[in-house]
């Protein structure tokens, strides 16, 4: 029986988005982090961005209990990256290459950014099992490479020429 939860997965996965791993740095120093497609800019001015993150998530009481988060937008050749973040493994910062970055010494991925936002917290509500976390913009860059892309549960790039390619 298809129920309203899986026809609204199907809707939103109909809808390409970008590839981000969000980060943040927990209290005892452990940096936490998980692929996420639920980025919004909200606001240019101030610039404001807004990530949905599950309750249960360590990188969400990371992101409280420091303050800030990192939004590291991955480039076309970051599928592992994305993979990595959105799986179970334990020590996904073993892996991969990272450094702390800013002044909340947010974990930023050295090799796999297309751009990278370090965030503070200004608000966050919870919403079901997630919590929608604005963040305040307080660093930024990007990068001219072609961002991964994700939708239909396939990874795609899209380059600056309009080409789009499948199964990045």
């Amino acid at each position: 029986m298809t129920t309203l939860v899986d026809v609204c997965r199907s809707f939103m996965s109909s809808y390409p988005t970008g590839v981000a791993v969000v980060t943040a740095m927990s209290p005892d120093g452990e940096p936490c982090g998980l692929t996420c497609s639920s980025l919004i800019s909200v606001t240019f001015a101030p610039p404001t961005l807004l990530v949905s993150i599950n309750v249960h998530s360590r990188t969400l009481a990371a992101t409280v209990g420091s303050g800030g988060f990192g939004v590291n937008l991955l480039h076309a050749r970051a599928r592992p990256a994305a993979e990595l973040f959105s799986s179970l493994t334990a020590d996904r910062f073993s892996a991969i290459r990272w450094s702390p970055t800013g002044r909340l010494r947010l974990p930023r991925l050295e090799d796999d950014l297309h751009g990278w936002a370090e965030c503070t917290v200004e608000e966050v509500w919870t919403v079901g099992d997630h919590a929608l976390v604005l963040g305040r913009v307080a660093d930024i860059a990007s990068d001219p490479e072609s961002p991964l892309m994700y939708g239909f549960r396939e990874y795609a790039t899209w380059a600056r020429d309009g080409e789009r390619t499948l199964r990045a």
